[in-house]
């Protein structure tokens, strides 16, 4: 029988409490479960008291970034294999996997126990990219969203969008991929840096992107005028601004932006305001169950 620690929030409540319930009784049908609910000052204690054991996230992108990367830290990415139950706002990284927004049914796709290499993205300053890294009107939407999540959800992630993207001057940036420049010398709306494909509870920012495949797609909108930016808005939507003329797009191993300073946003967590930053693919570093 497969050994599992359960992590989750411990301070989540309210309609949270069934679906994790559910996820965890599902769970137990076929597993020996241990629960872990922590914060991520005490996510080290757990994954200490419950060696070997793989690990399974009840909770959003954030929850999921936060386990890989004290997984990284720890050296264990190649001894627990990860799972996850999406329990967050926006769920990307699940969305792109194909990994079912039911809790039971994912709880089932862990159990199924058929783990998949999948890639990392790590930058300069030793941090950890499990989905998509963005920086500048992206970021700052992310920034305004923060405060509305609580009554909006989702939405709030369109409203953020949209008051960032009337105000936004750009930004003045270099981009390399693999040493060879993307884009420079004009004022940048957005960079979207993609192992896994959506933003913002489904916003297909890099939709070719695929998080096993050795690559990290990149995507980057140079500044136009008010009706370009909407247009990139509505096509950015559906995952279709690539084919945009103010937007380029390119794939490799190792992206570098220079110039700003510029928000950033790496899997929900907001950084910066950066100078120089350079983000590196490690192929097959993890595995989770899908």
């Amino acid at each position: 029988m497969a050994e599992l620690l359960v992590i989750y929030n411990g301070e989540a409540g309210g309609a949270d409490d069934a679906a994790r319930t559910a996820a965890v009784d599902t769970l137990r049908g076929g597993a020996d479960v241990v629960e872990a609910p922590v914060g991520q000052k005490d996510l080290d204690e757990m994954l200490d008291a419950h060696p070997g054991r793989d690990v399974v996230v009840l909770g959003g992108d954030g929850s999921l970034h936060v386990t890989v990367a004290a997984l990284r830290r720890r050296g264990e990415l190649g001894t627990r294999t990860v799972g996850l139950v999406p329990l967050g706002t926006g769920n990307d990284f699940a969305r792109g996997l194909g990994i079912p927004l039911d809790p039971r049914v994912a709880a089932r796709v862990v159990l199924a126990g058929r783990p998949q290499p999948l890639d990392l993205l790590t930058d300069d300053e030793g941090g950890t990219v499990v989905n998509v890294v963005h920086l500048g009107v992206g970021a700052e939407a992310s920034e305004r969203a923060k405060p509305l999540k609580p009554g909006l959800g989702r939405l709030a992630y369109a409203v953020g969008g949209l008051l960032a993207g009337v105000r936004s001057p750009g930004w003045r940036l270099r981009v390399s991929v693999d040493g060879r420049p993307l884009a420079e010398g004009r004022p940048v709306l957005m960079v979207g840096i993609g192992n896994g494909v959506t933003i913002g509870g489904g916003t297909p920012l890099t939709p070719e992107a695929r998080p096993g495949d050795g690559m990290v797609d990149v995507v980057v909108a140079l500044t136009t005028g008010p009706l370009d930016r909407l247009a990139y808005a509505l096509r950015l939507r559906r995952g279709t601004h690539p084919g945009l003329r103010d937007v380029v797009t390119g794939r490799g191993r190792e992206v570098t932006v220079t110039g700003g300073p510029v928000p950033v946003n790496a899997d929900g967590e907001l950084t910066g305001p950066a100078v120089h930053r350079r983000w590196t693919v490690m192929p097959a570093a993890w595995r989770m169950f899908t």
